[in-house]
């Protein structure tokens, strides 16, 4: 089981100089990894300075990594598959998700900790939309429902999809110091 695409409308102005919806239909930035089947991040905007200008072209496209530009910000709606039995696979598929796209975050576990443990230098704002992840720290976890939301502040975290079925969760990252 699947979830479905994410739809992204963007609004601008039309050339009467009113408001208008300027783009409506699939997520350009769609990324996978061919061994951790189910995993999909859906990169929708980003910007590159703060203030962030409003007017600036969609550059979500280019975006590489997790973190976003310096001053910058990325949203990004990540699905979760459920996490496999076999802790060996379970790593497998943390090494190469991290490998292939996240190479910009401090993917380290230490012995013991969740192999998806890692920390990267932003403020996430994480909204819960759908099913439920575990959210894992270094001293403690909590499971996160729809409808929840989690502060993460560049701590080492992790996280788990214990539930058997698909989870869902945006992030909006906010570049930090």
């Amino acid at each position: 089981m699947t979830l479905p695409p994410i739809r992204r409308v963007v609004t601008g102005i039309n050339p009467q100089g009113e408001s208008a919806f300027i783009e409506d239909g699939p997520a350009p930035a769609v990324r996978m990894v061919p061994q951790r089947p189910g995993y999909r991040v859906t990169n929708l905007w980003c910007t590159g300075a703060a203030p962030a200008p409003v007017d600036a072209a969609d550059a979500i496209a280019g975006h590489q990594g997790v973190a976003p530009a310096k001053g910058g910000t990325v949203l990004r709606i990540i699905d979760f598959p459920p996490e496999p039995q076999d802790p060996q696979a379970l790593e497998h598929m943390l090494q190469a998700t991290f490998a292939s796209m996240y190479r910009d975050a401090r993917h380290a576990p230490r012995t013991g900790e969740h192999p998806g443990m890692h920390c990267t230098r932003t403020v996430d704002y994480a909204l819960m939309l759908e099913g439920e992840l575990l959210a894992i720290m270094e001293s403690s976890q909590t499971t996160l429902r729809a409808g929840d939301v989690l502060i993460q502040r560049g701590t080492r975290h992790a996280w788990a999809n214990r539930s058997g079925r698909p989870a869902r969760i945006a992030f909006v990252l906010v570049d930090g110091l």
